[in-house]
């Protein structure tokens, strides 16, 4: 949990420290914002292909060199003095980011028993969606009270207290013997639905997420302090949101993708419909931020039931399109918001998100059409 709410916050903290980055390298803020970019871009191409490579080795071993990893680049970053060492910094970390995601879950869960496995899941989407909430305005704040370099610096303070107590503490075994190696339920059918309906979901909410700020200000008629606050509330939407669905996990691991993407739909046709009032904004930006973890999270937990192999392969695969769900995402509505306007852009991201659901619709009709067919 400390290494995945360490690597969110890794992820994310420059969009906090924009400006201060800008000033301090002397280059623009939209090459700042390459940093993000970047980095996601990064996790996307390379997720399944470390994957596939690192399929032998030790979980134990893999965790610590990812977080080593970390740590370095962390230390790098934090004493850069030129931009492009930053970056190179930001895309190691991004290297063992793409890796550690589909490496963390099957060892997770296989310390546990089966039917508890969706609460493992949902405690670390839980420590992931505090990196929102805490992580990034607590490192925004301690960056603007000395320099840019501290919060990344306690990055790398974070991250080696996880090395070490994976590294002291998790059992060494080999991959394959691991008790979550394998899908509990292997259907390659619903790993493409799950797979596909995911990065639609994806490409939907930061369609409209990526220009939140302009919505809140332009549309909603928010001032600029205002709509800091909003950030806050959205994040405490998203904890709430993958907590609530952390305890229903395990009950209902099917229904919980199509509920969450729903949910999200709704949220954010709700902003388009009625965004110009502030009141029904707050309320359908709580539930695009209710959503928005929980999507991918359920989906993650999928994987763990449907992988028609190994499930390390299928989350690297769905944590692989989800990100370029992300960067396709804020790629259309930056095209949206150049012909129409901002709102635009929220009905772009919310008719994808109702694609994403009858996709699962569909899917779940055609499986059971299968099984009576079958029968």
């Amino acid at each position: 949990m400390l290494a995945a709410f360490t690597f969110n916050t890794a992820e994310n903290l420059p969009v906090g420290l924009l400006e201060i980055i800008s000033e301090s390298l002397r280059v623009s803020v939209s090459a700042v914002g390459l940093l993000v970019t970047g980095y996601g871009v990064t996790v996307a191409v390379t997720s399944l292909p470390l994957a596939h490579v690192m399929r032998a080795v030790p979980r134990r071993h893999v965790l610590t060199g990812l977080l080593a990893a970390l740590v370095v680049s962390s230390l790098v970053a934090a004493l850069a003095a030129s931009y492009w060492l930053l970056l190179g910094s930001r895309l190691l970390t991004a290297l063992a980011q793409a890796l550690f995601w589909a490496v963390m879950g099957p060892v997770a869960v296989g310390l546990f028993a089966p039917e508890v496995r969706g609460r493992v899941v949902g405690a670390l989407s839980v420590a992931g969606s505090l990196a929102l909430v805490l992580g990034v305005p607590a490192g925004t704040w301690l960056g603007r009270q000395t320099d840019w370099q501290v919060p990344v610096a306690t990055l790398a303070g974070l991250g080696l207290v996880s090395l070490v107590t994976i590294a002291v503490l998790l059992p060494t075994s080999r991959p394959e013997e691991e008790r979550a190696a394998y899908g509990s339920s292997p259907d390659a059918r619903r790993f493409g639905i799950v797979l596909a309906a995911g990065t639609l979901s994806a490409t939907g909410a930061f369609a409209g997420f990526t220009y939140i700020t302009k919505f809140l200000g332009d549309v909603s008629g928010f001032p600029p302090g205002t709509v800091t606050v909003l950030f806050v509330v959205f994040g405490v939407g998203c904890l709430v949101g993958v907590s609530i669905t952390g305890v229903l996990l395990d009950r209902f691991p099917y229904g919980a993708p199509a509920t969450a993407v729903a949910t999200q739909a709704v949220g954010m046709l709700g902003l388009y419909a009625a965004g110009t009032d502030p009141v029904a904004a707050v309320v359908f930006l709580v539930l695009m931020g209710g959503a928005l973890g929980p999507v991918f999270m359920t989906t993650q937990n999928a994987m763990l039931h449907c992988a028609p192999g190994r499930t390390d392969m299928a989350l690297a695969a769905n944590s692989g399109a989800y990100n370029a769900g992300i960067a396709a995402g804020a790629a259309l509505g930056g095209l949206v918001l150049s012909l129409d306007n901002v709102r635009g852009a929220f009905l772009a991201g919310g008719l994808l998100t109702i694609g994403a659901c009858a996709v699962l619709l569909g899917g779940r009709l055609l499986t059971g059409s299968v099984a009576r067919t079958g029968s």
